[in-house]
């Protein structure tokens, strides 16, 4: 249950963030880039309406998100032998305590955005808006690692709040500006003003982007310690994951900025909004796993103060030693005799364990491999059959099914629903689902079954939402080295499955005479994919 416990904390944790960026966010967009221009458009007016929808929204989920924290998942871990849950003990913590103040003021913020939807012009109202955006983010620094610090606490609370602001503002707003573009209207209306929103709005995340990377230098700087840190820990890793994110986001955020201030000089060339538009919805798809991925590090305690853990650089660079793939795997009953129950997690790993799994990624990689091998030919227009490669998901999700998990069903003596309690079996689970769902759209959109645009974004939003997974993958043990080194890999792959989903979303939007990047950004990204999955090693 501790285990589940954790992996559904961080799931709400990162949910939590998203619905922070969506109220405070909306806030400052609202403030900056809307609410000085609404009263010369109607346009405009419909669309401070839209964010304060969205601002109440976000509100509500935040309050939801960390009541269910508080009252449910933290005293269901903590609860004695005689299942008494110690919820009003825990919420008479510093943390508890402050986690109901954010839930009181995220309640009102949701009230006050509620309010101002009838009163758009009211100052008042947006003032007492502002005021708790606020209070929201100042109590924000007693929910983060700083405030568990023995050395240098209150600057790091301080820099966590200016770091946690800059990612609000900055993915909030861009959230809030996909809201603008669902708005109906006439088209060159639509762009004429789009053009003058994004141009007041690239100030704002200009500012964001500048909270994000500074604070947050100093912020890796304090938790990590050194390079040994960041390459040899599950906190450091997560770092470079985030690191690799964002800068996968400010490359497409660079891109907008340019187009934004080739629209400004010249007026809205044509397509020039639309193609901000694609840009924005994957940089905002970028900066919701960043989020996902800063609420997977929360779960970690900090690289400086794992030591006797800690890999060496060595040992981590082996993992990622090309290698001829494992071909065979111990029998399963071998396996079951050598291994501890399924519900021991704290149990030793056996060598027939490593082998099973080197074996399953191994053959994982091959299909994957193989899948993004056909992609690239189908590519080429030299192959028609080549499109069919989707089918090989299937193929894969039979596999995965049957050989994730030994111990549980249906090869191992714990049953479905007893096992579904382990998060490890969960995600892998999910994975299975997913990676079906992955298959079957994929094929029915490249045979021509599936005709409409919108099915044609399943694929790349899957592989997208499996990336973000396998960055919250829970690593409860992540901190013991072996099983560190066991996962490591983790990261990249789920670094690559996000490029990938974002890279084939870019593809499907733009114009093809401008897709040709993304479309060698998601088939490279699945190629490597594969090849990650062949050379993975577990000792």
């Amino acid at each position: 249950m501790t285990l589940l416990a954790g992996f559904l904390d961080v799931l709400l944790r990162g949910l939590g963030l998203v619905a922070l960026s969506a109220a405070v966010g909306g806030v400052s967009y609202a403030l900056w880039t809307l609410r000085p221009l609404a009263s010369s458009s109607a346009l405009l007016g419909a669309a401070v309406k839209r964010t304060l929808t969205l601002i109440v929204l976000g509100a509500a989920v935040l309050a939801a998100s960390r009541l269910i924290v508080l009252v449910l998942l933290h005293p269901w871990t903590l609860a004695d032998d005689g299942g008494h849950w110690p919820i009003l003990e825990f919420l008479s913590t510093g943390f508890g305590r402050a986690g109901l103040v954010s839930v009181a003021l995220a309640l009102g913020l949701a009230a006050v955005a509620a309010w101002l939807r009838s009163r758009p012009r009211s100052a008042g109202g947006w003032t007492a808006a502002a005021a708790i955006a606020v209070l929201l983010m100042a109590d924000a620094a007693w929910l983060a690692h700083a405030t568990s610090r023995l050395d240098g606490r209150a600057p790091l609370m301080v820099v966590t709040v200016f770091h946690q602001v800059g990612a609000v503002i900055w993915v909030g707003g861009l959230a809030h500006l996909i809201g603008f573009w669902r708005l109906q209207g006439g088209e060159q209306e639509a762009d004429r003003l789009a053009t003058i929103v994004l141009g007041r709005f690239s100030v704002l995340a200009m500012l964001g982007v500048g909270l994000v990377v500074v604070p947050g230098l100093l912020l890796a700087r304090s938790y990590v310690g050194g390079w040994a840190g960041l390459i040899g820990t599950g906190y450091g890793v997560m770092v470079l994951t985030k690191v690799a994110l964002l800068g996968a986001t400010l490359i497409l955020g660079a891109l907008n900025f340019f187009l934004v201030r080739a629209c400004a000089r010249g007026g809205p060339a044509a397509g020039t909004v639309g193609r901000v538009r694609v840009l924005v919805e994957a940089e905002v798809g970028l900066g919701l796993t960043v989020l996902l991925a800063a609420a997977s590090l929360t779960s970690l305690p900090p690289a400086v103060d794992v030591v006797a853990d800690r890999a060496t650089p060595a040992e981590v660079a082996v993992r990622f030693l090309p290698r001829l793939p494992r071909l065979t795997s111990p029998p399963v009953g071998q396996l079951l005799a050598a291994a501890a129950p399924i519900a021991d997690t704290l149990s030793t790993r056996q060598p027939e364990e490593y082998a099973w799994s080197e074996y399953n990624h191994h053959t994982a990689g091959m299909f994957v491999f193989a899948m993004g091998l056909l992609a690239v030919l189908e590519r080429s227009g030299r192959a028609r059959w080549a499109r069919h490669w989707p089918l090989l998901f299937l193929g894969l999700a039979a596999f995965l099914f049957v050989r994730n998990d030994p111990r549980a069903w249906p090869l191992g003596p714990a049953g479905f629903w007893e096992s579904m309690v382990l998060p490890d079996v969960l995600q892998h689970r999910v994975t299975v689902l997913l990676v079906v769902a992955l298959g079957i759209f994929e094929w029915l959109v490249r045979i021509g079954r599936l005709n409409r645009p919108r099915w044609r974004l399943a694929f790349p939003l899957l592989c997208a939402t499996g990336g973000a997974v396998l960055l919250t993958h829970s690593h409860a043990m992540f901190n013991l080295k072996s099983e560190f080194l066991a996962e490591v890999s983790h990261a990249p792959m789920g670094i690559f499955a996000v490029l990938m989903g974002w890279g084939r979303w870019i593809e499907l939007r733009l114009p093809e005479a401008e897709s040709r990047a993304p479309g060698w950004v998601w088939s490279l990204s699945f190629l490597l994919i594969g090849a990650i999955l062949l050379s993975y090693r577990e000792a």
